[in-house]
């Protein structure tokens, strides 16, 4: 166990924000979490429960005690179309995906080379290229933060929705996420109609990929249109896709040819984000040590040097700038503390 004063947070947010916590506790097993739940005083408050720092963009000092997970290893049990793994909290969720095509479980491959741990990813409820992480998860393991007591929830009992969860709401700082569970299937059903999946596929000559390919082709089109957070401080997509009414949506199509959309049900519409702060001309712009990323402008970055106000700064200059042409209010994904 970790126990650690005055620390440095730079390392743990892929901003790369230079901060610090008035206190980092780190365990790496079950037990040594509840004991530092049950010696938690007023003292150590604030409390903030920390994954990768891929989600995350730091305002400032955090002036109270940040708890985060070491618990590595996994373990799999064959059910009767396909298997349970269950990893721990720290686990790198790609290793995870990785672990998962390897063995071919399948379920996983869409949601490749996503930052972060398996913690962040049953609170954030992960989710691209037309998959969602809710869509695996069959159990999450936590220890309550009020009482020390180890509970289990089912997928349903997490309230999963569009980058939400009760985890990341009405339970935010509640839990600490010790284990999760994903149900991942024996037959390998390829989902490639979302994005541009398939003309990457058809570009490299494969007409029914395996998952490994799948795989792949995921992390070739995330790479060459994302920041390598070590060399361009970034958090990946900084705002969450809006989803519209119908109504809204035509409105927009009528004005837009060839607007980018994607059908929720027959009342809703989601609209690309990136596309409408593009339409704004942002992309590639940057508004002092804080910019917008030349080749997807969803993506916020730090240019260099950047204070977490610098990129609040460019943030609501961008809302603003949406809300005024489109209509629409876009809400950041991203945690800000």
């Amino acid at each position: 166990m970790k126990d650690l004063y005055n620390y440095s947070l730079k390392n743990h947010n892929t901003f790369g924000i230079e901060a610090k916590c008035k206190r980092f506790v780190e365990f790496d097993n079950v037990d040594e979490l509840k004991q530092i739940v049950c010696s938690l005083t007023d003292a150590d408050n604030p409390v903030m429960i920390l994954g990768g720092g891929s989600n995350l963009l730091l305002t400032g000092d955090y002036d109270g005690t940040v708890i985060h997970s070491a618990i590595k290893g996994h373990s799999v049990i064959n059910t009767a179309d396909g298997y349970l793994l269950r990893c721990g909290s720290g686990e790198t969720w790609d290793d995870v995906v990785s672990l998962c095509v390897d063995n071919n479980w399948y379920g996983a491959e869409n949601l490749s080379l996503i930052p972060g741990e398996v913690g962040a990813s049953a609170i954030q409820n992960i989710g691209a290229y037309g998959s969602e992480v809710k869509d695996i998860i069959y159990k999450v393991e936590a220890v309550d933060m009020s009482t020390g007591k180890e509970l289990s929830f089912t997928n349903e009992q997490c309230g999963y929705s569009y980058r939400q969860s009760k985890f990341k709401g009405e339970w935010r700082n509640r839990y600490v996420i010790t284990y999760v569970t994903y149900r991942l299937s024996n037959a390998f059903i390829p989902n490639i109609d979302y994005g541009n999946i398939r003309a990457e596929l058809e570009r490299k000559g494969i007409v029914n990929p395996d998952a490994a390919q799948l795989r792949e082709t995921i992390i070739d089109i995330r790479n060459a249109k994302l920041p390598d957070p070590k060399i361009e401080g970034n958090a990946g997509s900084f705002f969450m896709n809006p989803i519209v009414s119908r109504e809204k949506y035509e409105e927009l199509s009528a004005r837009y040819d060839n607007m980018p959309h994607y059908t929720i049900d027959a009342e809703h519409e989601k609209i690309p984000a990136g596309w409408m702060i593009d339409q704004c001309g942002w992309k590639g712009k940057s508004l002092g040590k804080a910019g917008v990323h030349s080749r997807q402008a969803l993506v916020l970055v730090n240019k260099g040097g950047a204070e977490g106000k610098d990129i609040v700064r460019l943030c609501e200059a961008i809302r603003q700038d949406v809300k005024d042409k489109f209509g629409i209010e876009i809400n950041p994904e991203v945690n800000i503390v």
